[in-house]
């Protein structure tokens, strides 16, 4: 307790510019301020102010733990706060962005579901299939599908996402299946516009490592669900995520090929950019999608909303 009222004293000094005004704060007289920045700087074993009879300056340490020692002050007030009678309540305006086909089955609905959740909190979503760059754009969270560039970004893991090879029947009738990931090159195939991304290729599996494949596509498009639509209509192969044509398979409208090479899952990601502490609106959407996605129930009754 005796090294929180230091700290605490310490804060209000320095913010406050006096002992006196410190100590009118917290209702004390200013030697038992005194004596607490005293006690502090001679367990921390070095200077934090520098005081005169006509004002108080922060050293260059001062200014280092001063915005530590605020932050644990902030901390400890939101965790009181959490536990207490009503809760923390989050406020304030969330910018979301997420991949137009991925958003509007899986991110736009969630968005009233966490407003109702948290009424004092707005929200606008952004999709498209480029890659928005949240930081110079204003945005506080992405959810991205796939493998991750290198950046600076901070990264949740929210579920996985498994990637397959998929043809219409009447396509695989006609040109027949693959055989082989190599074999892709000799068919028509539908693929994402160079500026939405799958820069990588198509990620299959060959002799124990994950191989990519770039095919010379005979149509391409930067929304993937006019692919998805391009492939029921039997143009083509078409590389998608198990969440946009698990349906489709099901039915017999689509037929997934070169199965035994299937390489193993990327992810679906909530990014963010990096931050000492995220806004609480900001945690309470990655744990309110992160929990959503980890249910494997979700997922079924999004495959076929009529279970």
């Amino acid at each position: 307790m005796d090294r929180l009222k230091q700290i605490e004293s310490f804060v209000g000094v320095a913010v406050r510019g006096s002992l006196t005004a410190a100590a009118a704060v917290e209702g004390i007289a200013p030697a038992v301020v005194g004596r607490r920045i005293d006690a502090l700087e001679e367990r921390l074993g070095v200077k934090l102010l520098v005081r005169t009879t006509r004002r108080i300056t922060l050293t260059h340490e001062g200014t280092a733990f001063l915005e530590d020692a605020q932050r644990l002050l902030s901390d400890l007030a939101s965790a009181e706060a959490s536990v207490s009678a009503g809760g923390l309540k989050a406020s304030g305006h969330l910018r979301i962005t997420a991949p137009a086909g991925f958003g509007r089955r899986h991110v736009a609905p969630l968005v009233p579901r966490f407003a109702a959740q948290h009424p004092e909190v707005s929200v606008s979503l952004n999709l498209s299939d480029r890659m928005v760059d949240l930081v110079n754009e204003g945005f506080d969270c992405a959810v991205r599908v796939g493998d991750l560039p290198d950046s600076s970004l901070i990264s949740v893991r929210l579920a996985d996402n498994r990637r397959l090879c998929v043809a219409s029947p009447t396509y695989v009738a006609a040109h027949g299946m693959p055989a082989h990931p190599s074999d892709i090159v000799r068919h028509a195939c539908l693929a994402l516009s160079s500026e939405a991304g799958q820069t990588r290729g198509w990620a299959f599996t060959a002799d124990g490592q994950v191989v990519h494949v770039r095919p010379a596509p005979r149509l391409d498009c930067s929304d993937g669900q006019v692919l998805h639509a391009w492939c029921l209509e039997g143009l083509g192969l078409a590389w998608r995520s198990w969440w946009e044509v698990e349906a489709d398979v099901r039915a017999g409208r689509l037929v997934s090929v070169l199965d035994e090479f299937a390489a193993p899952p990327n992810g679906i990601y909530a990014v963010f950019p990096q931050r000492k502490h995220l806004p609480l609106r900001l945690s309470l959407w990655i744990d309110f999608i992160k929990a959503t996605y980890g249910d494997a129930g979700y997922w079924r009754k999004a495959a076929d909303p009529r279970s």
